[in-house]
């Protein structure tokens, strides 16, 4: 059955409807404002941490969700939000004295590179894909991207309003912890809106603690009601965001990408970040759905580099299937890909609307300060919940050894401090996520090559190892990575 034709159902109670099914059109549309609203709290909030403009970060997600539905043929019901994937390598381009197109140009080629694994994918297999990138790999990676970001969130970011970052921090653990279905689910976003309210309260309270307002709403005044994004200005450079130092994000909006080798290998590392991710998510789905959604997991992963080369190549934020949509499913039962069409033309529809991009670019530095804190460790230990789910065993030092290297470099070499660089030459630098990325990879299959064959615990005393015979739960396994987005 075509995608644009669904069959209409009225199902009872707890029935699930297929992806190639649709409630009446009044429910498809509710279906997909509940969609937008759950992708729209981290489609804004990851723009804002890296510099780049959220009304067309939200307009190109709708345009990316649409491609992504017509790659996959309607099969793999998701919504393309913003990733987080990027943000250390965004944050470290910016340290070395890059711009926001040349954080883009460096999102537009690890798209492609994501695209071209998700070829691979859909001629060799995901076997292959795991055997190159096996869990312990692929959580070590994941971590490094997050905690390389800590000096961030607490030297650059948190000096803004320390008071306020500790207030929203706080705020988002209680309502992530304390509140329940889709509302747990959009903490952060709950959080962002939190610190906002009281923010603007404070200033009308005349609370101190900071140079000038909290909040300001020149640039809101001054955009435009309905309007595409303005053009970035020329010769940015730096993070424009509030907290990054330059705080005009009225200057950010669409432009041609910049590429440079540099940047370009400091964005890459996230593209094993997506693989995984996206895996994990089409498994998911599948789960769901109670359909083999294999023959199609090519196909997702290079659906989602696709959207991430159209959105960068205009400036806008890289994508990813969004897990927050995962559990709206979940929740609903409802399955339809029609709400996902209806949910990516309201995104498309609300990029237009420039005076509401510069609410969100408004948001306290104080404010994103709080929520990165907490964001940046979940990414971090979305890396971890790889290795449990996978049952990766550090016991055997060839999974403990390369990974322990790795971490210290990626983590060390913090992403806030250009110092901090490892320099190969005077135009080619490596940052701690690239170096500690390249160590990880290239060291764990260096050491599976010298290690003795079927001497799985080598000679090397792990932490926790008892000394009987442990399998290397290294090699690729079949598991549900499970709902982790980042």
């Amino acid at each position: 059955m075509s995608m644009f034709k669904w069959q209409v159902v009225d199902p009872k109670p707890g029935e699930a409807v297929a992806p190639d099914q649709r409630l009446a059109w009044g429910k498809t549309v509710g279906l997909g404002a509940q969609h937008v609203i759950a992708m729209f709290g981290a489609t804004f909030v990851f723009p804002l941490v890296m510099g780049l403009n959220p009304n067309l970060a939200i307009l190109m997600s709708g345009i990316a969700t649409i491609c992504f539905l017509l790659i996959v043929k309607g099969v793999v019901p998701s919504y393309l939000g913003t990733s987080a994937s990027f943000v250390g390598g965004a944050a470290a381009i910016y340290a070395q004295d890059g711009g926001p197109a040349d954080v883009t140009g460096a999102i537009l080629v690890s798209g492609v590179v994501l695209a071209i694994v998700g070829v691979i994918v859909h001629y060799l297999g995901a076997d292959v894909v795991n055997a190159v990138l096996p869990p312990v790999v692929t959580g070590a990676v994941v971590m490094i991207i997050g905690f390389n970001l800590a000096t961030v969130a607490t030297k650059v970011y948190m000096p803004a309003d320390r008071w306020m970052a500790i207030i929203t921090m706080t705020a988002v653990i209680l309502m992530a912890v304390g509140l329940r279905g889709f509302f747990g689910r959009i903490a952060i976003f709950l959080g962002l809106v939190f610190g906002y309210l009281l923010s603007w309260l404070f200033d009308v309270l005349g609370v101190g603690g900071v140079t000038g307002d909290r909040v300001s709403w020149d640039n809101v005044k001054a955009a435009d009601w309905f309007g595409f994004p303005p053009h970035t200005a020329d010769g940015l450079v730096g993070n424009q965001s509030p907290f990054g130092g330059a705080n005009n994000m009225a200057e950010v909006g669409w432009h041609l990408p910049s590429f440079s080798l540099t940047f370009t290998l400091l964005a890459l590392p996230a593209v094993i970040a997506l693989i995984a991710e996206n895996m994990g998510h089409v498994k998911a789905v599948a789960g769901m759905t109670g359909r083999d959604l294999d023959p199609v997991m090519g196909r997702a992963i290079a659906a989602d580099g696709v959207g991430t080369v159209i959105a960068s190549a205009v400036g806008g934020s890289p994508t990813t299937t969004y897990a927050e949509n995962i559990g709206v499913m979940a929740a609903t039962r409802v399955y339809s890909t029609a709400a996902y069409f209806v949910a990516a033309i309201v995104a498309i529809l609300l990029g237009f609307i420039p005076k509401f991009g510069q609410v969100v670019a408004a948001t306290p530095g104080g404010v994103l300060a709080g929520i990165t804190i907490v964001l940046y460790g979940m990414i971090g230990l979305l890396g971890a919940k790889i290795w449990v789910e996978n049952r990766v065993n550090f016991a055997n030092p060839v999974n403990l050894v390369p990974v322990a290297a790795g971490l210290i470099l990626g983590i060390g070499l913090d992403a806030g401090d250009s110092s901090a660089f490892f320099k190969i030459t005077d135009d080619f630098v490596l940052g701690g996520i690239a170096l500690g990325t390249i160590v990880v990879i290239a060291g764990y299959h260096l050491a599976r090559w010298v290690a003795p064959k079927g001497d799985d615990d080598g000679a090397v005393i792990a932490v926790g190892q008892t000394g009987a015979h442990v399998e290397d739960h290294a090699a690729p396994h079949h598991h549900d990575h499970g709902d982790h987005k980042h």
